[in-house]
């Protein structure tokens, strides 16, 4: 969707999304905290039983819709971790370790936990419960023998697992979520096509990749890794092999579209109408779809023509030459160097001050959970759920308000059964409540906290507000140490996030301008990828109070400019595929000149201050794209 309109920040902030409802996610998590609790009940061994759920939402937080061996591998990172901390914090409360120890330990550990975090979406997962559960452990009441709190978190997860394990190939391809993530990209690629040449071309193409990053991700591993594109012909089962086929053509399809929508040059009715046929025959299984002759005219619709007849004999289970080429293996070093990176060690020594000023204040003053604000901070610091004072400020907001949820329950019935389905039916909240957002995660996720704690006999309702006192100085800790005192400024998100997707932008140029040949469409998927980056770091931003909200607010017309270039770049690819122009040196020049000029600015630090005017009429298909793109990018740059 398009960045919001010109709107006070806290307006901005305080919006929820409205994402849809995973039931099957929210089932899931209501049994796997269920059925821990209730052997534990049974057992008469409830301290083991809270452990085990505690395990099973930990991987309830870290469930997808998605195929079994990446759920597998994003739940088993998370736990892991998770297990970890907890036997780390353990084995420091069982060793009696004073207050210094334990703080300095908890700090060892939030340094590792923020590199990690750093990362990327499953680091900042692992990472974070490997700090949220060390706190856990350093505090609560040991189980006995005291070693069994991680595995027995390890089997609460495990049954998370277990409950959707595969029984075979789905009978319907619609029970394949790369086959559900597949048809939305051709339904999002239809939308497009009928926005063309209209205000809402630029919201469409932005949903469209959004689906197409949620497919990449769920697609195998083969050959490299989905985020870089991975080797889509490198083995896998037939079905497989049909999907990488299908998601190809999609992609061949997306960059022919991205060139008329920068080129504000609509489709006939007819032919925008293709992908959602399309889309209906992936659900089905295959199937043939009709591409109307409607004799395109210009070398970006022949480029479309050739795409959606490639993706309609893809769809119909026919090897239809779709013109690309495979994406270079995944780097094995990355992750390591990512680990490494500046940013990493920057954000973990981040975690790490906050984290020692906490276990201070923690040895400073009588709190009675004494792990409530260590977590808290762990929490509100994951780096991949948005702005920090956001979340730190929905947090202490959330955590009242759940507080005030969970005394109204305790005061009508303390029977452990009834708390164990409260337990579940609040842990059932959290897939919908965390993409909806942060405070109302909260405000789900504290009731489910306070109610286990209750259940373990370690609390009771006259302790519960307390807990609002705990989550307000680990708020106030963050805003003051990890934002104020270390500022999380746009610079250090946005600026590199739109260095990298212009230098992805230049890998793609120069595939189209040069002799890289195929391989030009994964480099256009790479660097739509790092501008959706960006993009989303500029959404951060803008929900943060001045001056930080401001600063956003004027990269906001780089990110556009790079997104239009990279349009541009798809049109031109077009024209020498098509329509026989060849590139001019001076032209292709101006452009890099000016992605040079960018990448300055955004290393400087210093937003450009012009404005490229959008088009409101197609462009001459006579004129090269690419000098159109190299004039906007100049008045945006001020040359």
């Amino acid at each position: 969707m398009p960045l919001p309109p010109d709107e006070p920040w806290w307006a901005r902030a305080v919006r929820p999304s409205r994402p849809p409802f995973p039931l099957a996610l929210m089932v899931r998590a209501a049994i796997g905290m269920l059925l821990p609790l209730t052997v534990g009940l049974l057992t008469h061994r409830l301290d083991l039983g809270v452990f085990a759920a505690l395990g099973a939402m930990h991987a309830t937080m870290n469930d997808r819709v998605e195929p079994a061996g990446l759920r597998l591998s994003r739940i088993a990172s998370a736990v892991s971790a998770s297990a970890l901390g907890m036997l780390v914090g353990t084995a420091v409360q069982h060793a009696g370790v004073p207050a210094v120890g334990l703080g300095a330990a908890l700090t060892v550990t939030a340094f590792v936990s923020g590199a990690l975090s750093a990362t990327g979406p499953r680091g900042s997962a692992a990472g974070m419960l490997l700090l949220v559960s060390a706190a856990l452990g350093s505090g609560m009441p040991l189980p006995h023998p005291w070693w069994a709190a991680a595995p027995m978190m390890l089997a609460g997860a495990g049954f998370v697992l277990v409950l959707e394990l595969p029984t075979g190939v789905p009978r319907r391809p619609a029970a394949d979520p790369r086959v559900r993530a597949l048809a939305a990209v051709y339904e999002a690629l239809g939308r497009t096509l009928a926005d063309l040449g209209t205000p809402q071309g630029a919201g469409s193409r932005q949903v469209l990749t959004a689906r197409l990053n949620q497919l990449q991700d769920l697609l195998p591993r083969a050959g490299g890794s989905p985020r870089t594109g991975g080797n889509p012909r490198a083995g896998g089962s037939p079905r497989a092999a049909g999907l990488r086929r299908t998601y190809e053509a999609a992609l061949a399809a997306t960059e022919a579209a991205t060139g008329l929508l920068w080129a504000w040059r609509p489709v006939p009715p007819e032919v925008a109408a293709v992908p959602g046929l399309l889309a209906e025959a992936v659900r089905r299984g295959g199937g043939e779809v009709a591409v109307p002759d409607w004799r395109p005219d210009t070398p970006s619709r022949q480029a479309l023509d050739a795409a959606l007849r490639a993706a309609a004999g893809a769809v119909a289970g026919r090897d239809a030459a779709v013109g690309t080429a495979p994406a270079p293996p995944a780097d094995p070093w990355r992750l390591r160097v990512r680990l490494l990176s500046r940013g990493s060690v920057r954000y973990g020594l981040r975690v790490a001050l906050c984290i020692a000023v906490g276990s201070a204040v923690t040895a400073s003053y009588p709190l009675s959970k004494s792990y409530w604000l260590p977590m808290t901070i762990a929490f509100v610091l994951k780096p991949d759920l948005g702005s920090v004072f956001l979340r730190a400020v929905s947090r202490a907001v959330g955590t009242v308000l759940g507080v005030v949820v969970t005394a109204a329950v305790v005061s009508l019935t303390t029977d452990a059964w009834a708390l164990t389905v409260i337990a579940a039916a609040c842990v059932a909240l959290l897939p919908y409540a965390t993409a909806a957002h942060y405070g109302l995660n909260t405000v789900a996720m504290t009731p489910m906290a306070l109610v286990l704690l209750q259940l373990g006999g370690q609390s009771s309702a006259a302790e519960f507000w307390p807990r609002v006192l705990d989550t307000v100085l680990a708020s106030a800790v963050v805003l003051l140490f990890g934002c104020l005192l270390w500022p999380d400024r746009p610079r250090h998100r946005i600026e590199p996030r739109l260095v990298d997707a212009a230098a992805a932008l230049r890998a793609y140029l120069d595939a189209v301008t040069g002799d890289a040949g195929r391989a030009e469409v994964w480099l256009r998927r790479r660097a739509y990828r790092a501008l959706a980056d960006a993009r989303q770091e500029v959404r951060q931003g803008l929900v943060e109070p001045p001056p930080t909200g401001r600063l956003a607010e004027r990269w906001l017309p780089a990110t556009a400019a790079l997104e239009r270039l990279g349009g541009a770049v798809a049109a031109f690819a077009a024209q020498i595929r098509y329509g026989g122009r060849v590139p001019d040196p001076v032209e292709v020049s101006r452009v890099r000149r000016a992605l040079d000029e960018l990448t300055a600015a955004a290393r400087a630090h210093r937003p450009p201050t012009g404005a490229a005017p959008r088009p409101t009429r197609p462009h001459d298909p006579a004129r090269s794209a690419l000098g159109r793109a190299a004039d906007e990018l100049e008045v945006l740059l001020g040359a």
